[in-house]
């Protein structure tokens, strides 16, 4: 008995051998894939991994936590928290699931909810860009050179869908980025090849039950549907009725970021500048070159 009892395992362990165990290969490893794939991680980073509250980002943490733990790649990690103005007991939800998680938490306030409830413009626009600059000057602050945000693979193909449909481009999330802002600070998203289902299934699992949007916007209009709220789930349902007609549509669109033929795309941008086929479509030079002149 008491050889079983040594055993045991705290919840915060409990929860950590659910990643490693039983959702390893829909998890675990298309997490570690994510970060070598895009080199997300390198040695001697600081990371700020950015804690809201959902799903995503706290299972983002935990995973985070038992990488630098075991990793080769020596590098450091701190769990920052922002309040932007939750209500007493959305701010308990988070402390007692970081309790549960065994998630050491950095906590910073703002008052970013009542500025954005008072705007005429866009919320969603204005709350995303000040969470950002937040994000980043408070995790400067602390030494850190990278924040790590919880977007998955499902935001990954929506946001493509959403910019081919209703900004007549395309383009998606990046793994990761510079900020422009933040001199010498990256974004990464370590969980960019993890699917959300499977991160649903994973809160499931554990009998865990996280933060869904606890924006005061919302809590004061509750019968006012945010425009990047609808087109998310607009984008969703799409999705599912694709994916009824090919089950691998989604990984085709994910697919399809990492095989860009310029070739056969009539124009593009990079840094700014904007360019044509017709730039170099009568240089002899090109033609002469090209693998299949004729197709």
């Amino acid at each position: 008995m008491e050889e079983k009892k040594g055993r045991e395992m705290s919840r915060p362990q409990e929860i950590e051998r659910s990643i490693l165990k039983k959702f390893r290969r829909s998890i675990w490893n298309r997490m570690i894939a994510g970060i070598k794939d895009y080199q997300l991680i390198r040695p001697g980073d600081r990371i700020a991994v950015c804690i809201s509250g959902g799903k995503d980002s706290m299972l983002l943490g935990k995973a985070i936590q038992h990488l630098r733990q075991y990793s080769e790649i020596p590098f450091e990690a701190v769990y920052l928290t922002m309040d932007p103005g939750y209500t007493p007991a959305n701010r308990a939800l988070i402390e007692e699931n970081a309790r549960t998680l065994g998630l050491d938490l950095t906590f910073f306030e703002t008052d970013i909810f009542n500025i954005v409830s008072k705007t005429d413009r866009s919320p969603c626009y204005l709350c995303a860009r000040m969470r950002r600059g937040f994000l980043y000057s408070n995790a400067q602050r602390l030494g850190c050179n990278k924040i790590a945000l919880g977007h998955h693979f499902d935001d990954v193909i929506e946001t493509v869908l959403m910019s081919m449909l209703y900004s007549a481009e395309y383009k998606t999330m990046m793994p990761k980025l510079h900020s422009t802002n933040f001199p010498g600070m990256e974004l990464i998203r370590p969980l960019y090849q993890v699917r959300e289902a499977d991160i649903v299934a994973w809160a499931r699992y554990n009998g865990l039950r996280f933060l869904q949007c606890a924006c005061r916007f919302t809590e004061q209009n509750p019968d006012i549907e945010l425009a990047g709220d609808s087109k998310r789930a607009e984008m969703k349902a799409l999705l599912r009725q694709l994916r009824a007609v090919n089950p691998q549509v989604d990984v085709n669109i994910f697919q399809s970021l990492h095989n860009v033929n310029l070739e056969t795309v009539i124009g593009y941008e990079k840094y700014g500048r904007k360019y044509s086929f017709l730039d170099d479509y009568q240089d002899p030079d090109r033609r002469e070159h090209a693998p299949f002149p004729d197709s």
